[in-house]
């Protein structure tokens, strides 16, 4: 019976013998024995597994935080009303000085306001005093949190807009641009040189020279949002035509015309220049619109790209 019961017990495989005080091995799948180093030492816990890179090879970094407020933003306003202020002062100081002037054309029927330029001088010292009258009030109700100072300023910037579109621009390039187009032509029919005795070179430039780069300069500051097309062409147009009735009125009165290349061509040649400088108003109004939309559209697209994130 012993023998027996000998040849059915399993037999262990010869080797180290399990000491009776070592725990049983638990059931299961079998545990991996770890590979002792070279001293014998357990091995170093596994790296932890790296990050997948990305599609050209580059690990994706996390998106940057928003860019923090730049404090020193508001203070971009400061040079913008500085500018404003010398300008307006400018075109006063052109203004009295032209005024002061003895000339005789002064003392005839019409005066100074037959002249487009002297006009034109009145425009852009109006709507640069608007400008500073905008800057002031903006200075003021800024904080107040007062909705009726808010509406009187959001009207006063409309009629800066308004006036910028339709007479500040069109009108002072158009003075600028036929002026020195007749001067380069022939001087003695839009400004001979006896006037030259009378208004200094300084002024010359004052009245026909630094209007537009004023205007540009005012446009490149400041978002100026133009009406419709319609209304815009509609009052440019009636500008163009109320001064071109105004001319011939005084023609009529004096029998003289404003500017003498006019006494120097016939009707047929009148009634084309006049039809022409209305084109070229609208084409005037046409491009200070797209000018406008160019400079902001791109200051915008530029302000955008460098608040995107950079990914290498």
């Amino acid at each position: 019976m012993t023998e027996m019961t000998k040849e059915l017990t399993p037999r262990r495989p010869p080797g180290r013998r399990r000491s009776p005080h070592t725990p049983p091995r638990p059931r299961g799948r079998p545990r991996a024995r770890a590979r002792a180093g070279p001293a014998g030492r357990a091995p170093p816990p596994p790296a932890p597994p790296r990050p997948a890179r990305g599609s050209h090879g580059a690990r994706p970094r996390p998106a940057p935080s928003s860019p923090p407020p730049r404090p020193l933003a508001n203070m971009a306003l400061v040079p913008c009303q500085v500018l404003r202020v010398a300008i307006l002062l400018s075109y006063c100081s052109i203004l009295c000085n032209y005024k002061a002037i003895e000339m005789p054309s002064h003392q005839t029927y019409g005066g100074s306001w037959k002249f487009l330029t002297f006009i034109d001088l009145v425009i852009q010292a109006v709507f640069f005093g608007i400008c500073v009258l905008t800057d002031l009030s903006s200075l003021l109700t800024r904080g107040s949190g007062n909705q009726e100072q808010e509406r009187q300023l959001k009207k006063l910037i409309s009629l800066r807009d308004w006036m910028l579109a339709v007479l500040a621009f069109p009108v002072g390039v158009f003075v600028v641009a036929v002026f020195w187009i007749i001067y380069a032509y022939d001087r003695e029919m839009i400004y001979p040189k006896l006037l030259d005795n009378f208004i200094p070179g300084w002024l010359n430039h004052g009245m026909h020279t630094t209007v537009l780069p004023f205007i540009l300069i005012e446009m490149r500051t400041s978002h100026h949002a133009y009406p419709s097309r319609s209304s815009g062409l509609a009052a440019i147009c009636t500008f163009s035509v109320g001064y071109i009735l105004w001319v011939c009125w005084v023609h009529h009165v004096t029998g003289m015309w404003v500017y003498p290349f006019l006494e120097h061509i016939g009707p047929g040649a009148r009634i084309l220049f006049f039809g022409s400088t209305t084109i070229l108003m609208n084409f005037l109004y046409l491009l200070g619109e797209v000018l406008n939309s160019y400079i902001w559209d791109t200051q915008r697209s530029m302000e955008e790209d460098k608040e995107k994130p950079k990914l290498e």
